[in-house]
């Protein structure tokens, strides 16, 4: 069940649009969701479906077609990196490649620890920048050297520390 604060959230986001129009706040309801559970699982996408009035077909095509919602649990980060052709030619793929190797995952897979999970991902506006990364969908890095990839991971894990949470 979505929670109250979810439900509040997600009004005032119904409330930008006309009442005919509500399928139009799906995406920042399943974000919310998404930032309160962490993904966006079967059952929410049905209580997303229902409480904004959509099918639920129509709810889980928007949730596969954007690679920002999570259809799995992840990590405590989740790091995106960006393998589209201007940040390969930067460096991408040997990003990928050096930040699987330092955490002991593929692509797809989330540390045993529960830490970080690494994804590949489509192009991220960036190009200039490249290679790029993004953590939880919220935070850009670029210029992703050993030296910047070594030192974002030892930044994230201070962090976790930081709030608690094992690193």
């Amino acid at each position: 069940m979505l929670s109250e604060s979810t439900r509040q959230r997600v009004d005032r986001e119904l409330a930008k649009y006309p009442a005919d129009q509500r399928q139009s706040a799906v995406i920042a309801a399943l974000a919310i969701v998404q930032q309160e559970r962490g993904w966006v699982s079967p059952e929410s996408e049905r209580e997303i479906a229902e409480y904004i009035g959509m099918p639920p077909i129509a709810v889980h095509e928007v949730v596969t077609f954007y690679n920002m919602f999570n259809t799995r649990p992840v990590g405590r980060y989740k790091l995106n990196i960006c393998t589209n052709l201007p940040c390969q030619l930067g460096g991408g793929a040997q990003a990928a490649q050096y930040l699987s190797e330092k955490l002991g995952v593929a692509l797809g897979e989330t540390t045993a620890d529960g830490m970080f999970t690494l994804q590949e991902s489509e192009c991220l506006g960036a190009c200039g920048d490249a290679p790029v990364a993004l953590v939880n969908d919220r935070r850009m890095c670029s210029f992703l050297s050993r030296e910047r990839l070594d030192a974002m991971i030892e930044q994230l894990r201070d962090e976790a520390r930081a709030q608690g949470g094992a690193a």
